[in-house]
């Protein structure tokens, strides 16, 4: 499997790249008022309004930083009903991929309670990486305000 490999804060995280649609440039969103702080805004991609969410301030608390190598990365979110929706994830220094077997990834030996989304880890020259899921990322009050129609 291939995964899409960024960083929040000095560590590395991975995203499987199948639930990966595209990777963008940044662009500029429209913030979002009365959201989460870590949900960055929204953009329209091929006529489709994206909400787009700041791994770096959901995990740490502090947004990504602008930098060439950040981008936006939409997944497949697999919103209530038959179809998954695009999500849109800023995410730093995402410019490189890995492959790596599911086998090859454990437990972190840790309790993720707080942060759903962080799964099992693997390692390399560059240390330890965490993947990263993406039917967790949002709680459901998110997702009810991000995808309302997907809801009712």
């Amino acid at each position: 499997m291939l995964f899409l490999l960024f960083k929040i804060g000095q560590d590395h995280y991975a995203l499987d790249t199948s639930e990966v649609a595209v990777v963008l440039s940044l662009v500029s969103l429209k913030q979002m008022p009365a959201t989460a702080p870590w949900v960055a805004g929204v953009f329209t991609y091929q006529g489709q309004s994206v909400p787009v969410i700041d791994l770096s301030q959901l995990a740490l608390g502090r947004p990504a930083q602008r930098r060439l190598s950040t981008r936006i990365v939409l997944v497949h979110y697999p919103a209530p009903g038959p179809d998954s929706r695009l999500l849109g994830l800023v995410l730093e220094k995402s410019s490189e991929i890995m492959r790596r077997e599911p086998s090859e990834f454990r437990g972190s030996g840790l309790d993720h309670s707080d942060a759903p989304y962080l799964g099992p880890v693997t390692d390399d020259a560059r240390g330890l990486i965490q993947s990263v899921r993406v039917q967790d990322l949002l709680p459901p009050e998110v997702r009810a305000q991000l995808f309302p129609a997907a809801e009712q």
